[in-house]
């Protein structure tokens, strides 16, 4: 429990250094308290030392470092003036429970520090998603990410001590130096340190990047797609018997705790998506995205704007949209919801474009609905574009 003066001091230091990056000096501190001398500085400091608050960094001066904030503290306390409005849209006409909200922050390991994650939380932020990769020093130095191995482990423990039981993390396999080992080693750590939700990718080469430029200049080797099928299967092996429920082809989750806001998209309901790059989809037809520059974004927020652009979606865009999503979902695609929603003619022709991925058991057919096997996930893209219309 600190004082009202060590909360003040504590704040005070936390807010000159978000907006500097230095330490405030002895004179501004006493200044800040109206105190009469710099001793009652001292004396202050030394009591937030003690209770692990902040501590001197050796051999610098003026190198106070913040380790902890109050849990009085509010996000302007933390987060100097800023001050959050409602910016009125055209997806907000809503009332679901605010106990049903699922409110997403994406970060990385470099980015996640004891005092985010608490001014997140104070924020309404009740879901984590770290991009995280892998555990492994030398294929993040590949990946030419900016966090190490120690940060991955760490930043796992810190969200843990914040209080956040609801978070996942991303993984990447197929990359040319993880081995199967390697991968295992990757996904047991995941599995002991209890992470209630993982999102696995394989390792994509994208045109005109470093990565392609490497593998065209033969200084890295390129992805072997036969690599990257062996240990998506493993995956599915390991964390199966580990109590994950893979409840879409890249997503797995411990029980009740699928991402809301993934849910919604491949299920076609409603979702917002705020900040630069951001989605929203309105349940409807009408799909948006916020401008990608982070500058514009911000200089059109301050302004009351909200800058984006929009589709409309036509039938067989969402047709086809949603032959993409549920077909990546343990629950499939619904041939009953496409002849209610889109007509008898095309859930026929979806039940008969399929019976050639049910003979090679690439699919199967329960209850109506079309459901991918285990080796049909391997090949979902391509069957999905198959049924395209």
């Amino acid at each position: 429990m600190l004082t009202k003066k060590q909360k003040n001091l504590l704040l005070f230091i936390n807010k000159k250094l978000r907006a500097s990056g230095v330490s405030p000096s002895y004179e501004e501190m006493k200044d800040s308290l109206n105190l009469k001398s710099k001793s009652g500085i001292h004396r202050l400091i030394s009591a937030l030392e003690e209770r692990g608050f902040i501590r001197r960094l050796a051999h610098k001066a003026r190198a106070l470092e913040v380790i902890k904030l109050p849990e009085t503290a509010s996000a302007n306390d933390i987060y100097n003036s800023f001050s959050p409005s409602v910016i009125k849209g055209g997806l907000d006409n809503d009332t679901t429970n605010a106990d049903e909200i699922e409110i997403t922050l994406e970060a990385n390991p470099d980015d996640i520090t004891d005092e985010k994650l608490l001014c997140w939380k104070k924020m309404g932020v009740n879901r984590l998603s770290v991009g995280l990769q892998s555990f492994n020093k030398d294929e993040l130095k590949w990946m030419n990410r900016a966090h190490s191995a120690a940060e991955s482990l760490a930043c796992i423990d810190k969200i843990k001590a914040a209080g956040f039981t609801n978070f996942s993390v991303d993984l990447i396999y197929g990359s040319p130096l993880l081995s199967n080992e390697d991968w295992k080693q990757n996904v047991q750590t995941v599995i002991e340190k209890g992470i209630p939700h993982i999102s696995c990718y394989a390792l994509t080469v994208e045109p005109k990047t470093i990565l392609a430029k490497m593998i065209e200049a033969k200084k890295t080797a390129t992805t072997d797609s036969e690599k990257q099928a062996q240990q998506f299967l493993l995956l599915m092996e390991w964390l199966s018997a580990a109590g994950y429920e893979h409840y879409e082809i890249s997503n797995f989750a411990k029980p009740n705790l699928r991402s809301k806001h993934n849910s919604s998209y491949w299920q076609g309901k409603k979702y917002y998506g705020f900040g630069p790059s951001a989605h929203s989809f309105d349940g409807v037809r009408i799909r948006r995205w916020n401008i990608a520059n982070n500058a514009l974004y911000i200089q059109s927020i301050q302004k009351n704007g909200v800058p984006y652009e929009e589709e409309a979606l036509t039938q067989t865009q969402q047709l086809n949209e949603y032959i993409m999503t549920s077909l990546r979902t343990v629950e499939g695609l619904d041939l009953n919801y496409v002849k209610i929603k889109f007509g008898e003619a095309f859930s026929t022709k979806l039940a008969q474009q399929s019976a050639k991925y049910t003979s090679t058991k690439k699919v199967v057919l329960e209850n109506l609905k079309i459901i991918l096997t285990n080796e049909g996930k391997l090949f979902a893209d391509g069957i999905a574009a198959d049924l395209f219309f």
